[in-house]
């Protein structure tokens, strides 16, 4: 299973790195101090490669995270909440909770990231024009600097989804069809279109003997293919969604466990018998929370009988209420944005039901199976 770290926290926004992330810098040191550098600037000490090469990772993540940073910054001025940034195998990510409301907000903040890369290796290069022929590793440090950045800005507007390029040809397809779903098909095409071209071309270099270079291309690829299919998907779901309010979606046959009870016992008495999925939790006759599930699928089946309620439920202060008017897209950004797995629909003051990840897979899953 992937994981990812929260390292720091930067104008509201979490920081994070996912696991691939470590064997991705590792790979690109490796490659600066023991292949690019020295095949450029023979004669360094060895170190000399090798600090060079670190000095270079390092700094080229730091302009990918200011990349990420101002999508972010820029949605958030917007009205969009964004949640954190994550470097990972392929660049970053920045989660931002919904899809642009409109055809200008998308085209912004989808815009903003190349310039951005733009204006870094602008700054590059003009530090390599200060000290080139007075100080080489520096100046060999920042000319590689201004080129991976220029290529970022150039390969990000590349118009196939989900690259900014692509992001900006879905705002002008929206803009001039006025239909987000017809325009994310257009961009996700054209994603999947680049995808197998670079996958080809991946291919290709490989049987032309340049092994690393055409896998590493094929793999580029490949996640852009996925990244563009799955994009379409989400917006297909959203706009299933649209016109569902949480009360059509919600379990209003709750039953109420008490947070002492074992999981084995939870299971066998409550979850199988009763053919429930979400149950309320209580503490001396007070709600203390909600346990799905989904909660119980992340106990392994020999800890189910020491592990009890309170300790896999998500606990009542943690719980984002919603109201049964609230449409599903709705519902669903909160249970992905808030990564829980439930959420309970509250209408004065009481519990009229929950809605669980699963109410929302088992609806779409019906709505599939009848061609809706």
């Amino acid at each position: 299973m992937r994981t990812s770290w929260r390292i720091f926290r930067l104008s509201g926004i979490d920081i994070r790195i996912d696991s691939s992330w470590i064997f991705i810098f590792a790979l690109i040191t490796w490659a600066l101090a023991g292949h690019y550098f020295p095949s450029r600037f023979p004669g360094w000490p060895r170190w000399q490669y090798w600090q060079v090469g670190l000095a270079a990772s390092v700094l080229l993540f730091v302009s990918v995270l200011a990349h990420e940073l101002t999508h972010s910054l820029v949605a958030r001025s917007k009205g969009e909440e964004v949640r954190s940034i994550t470097l990972f195998l392929f660049g970053g990510v920045a989660e931002i909770v919904e899809e642009p409301k409109t055809p200008g907000g998308e085209f912004f903040i989808a815009l903003v990231g190349p310039i951005s890369s733009l204006i870094i290796a602008g700054i590059f290069y003009g530090l390599w024009s200060g000290v080139r022929g007075i100080n080489e590793p520096m100046a060999a440090l920042v000319r590689y600097l201004s080129v991976i950045n220029l290529f970022l800005a150039l390969f990000n507007m590349v118009p196939g989804f989900p690259l900014d390029g692509g992001r900006v040809l879905r705002a002008i397809a929206w803009k001039v069809t006025g239909n987000l779903k017809r325009a994310t098909r257009i961009a996700s095409a054209t994603g999947q279109a680049l995808a197998f071209l670079l996958i080809l071309l991946g291919v290709w270099q490989i049987f032309m003997g340049f092994f690393f270079n055409g896998l590493w291309i094929a793999l580029i690829g490949w996640f852009i293919h996925s990244a563009a299919v799955r994009g379409y998907r989400e917006v297909i779901v959203k706009e299933m969604l649209k016109d569902i309010q949480a009360r059509d979606l919600m379990d209003a046959t709750f039953e109420k466990v008490e947070g002492s009870t074992s999981v084995h016992d939870l299971v066998e008495d409550y979850i199988l018998k009763k053919r429930e999925r979400s149950f309320l939790v209580t503490e001396a006759g007070e709600l203390a929370g909600i346990v799905c599930l989904e909660d119980v699928k992340g106990v392994p089946l020999e800890k189910r009988s020491s592990t009890v309620v309170r300790e896999i439920m998500t606990p009542r202060d943690k719980l984002e209420a919603i109201s049964p008017e609230e449409d599903g897209s709705q519902v669903l950004a909160r249970l992905a944005s808030g990564k829980i797995n439930q959420v309970p629909v509250i209408k004065g003051g009481k519990i009229e039901g929950v809605v669980c990840r699963a109410n929302i897979l088992d609806f779409l899953h019906l709505r599939s199976e009848l061609g809706v």
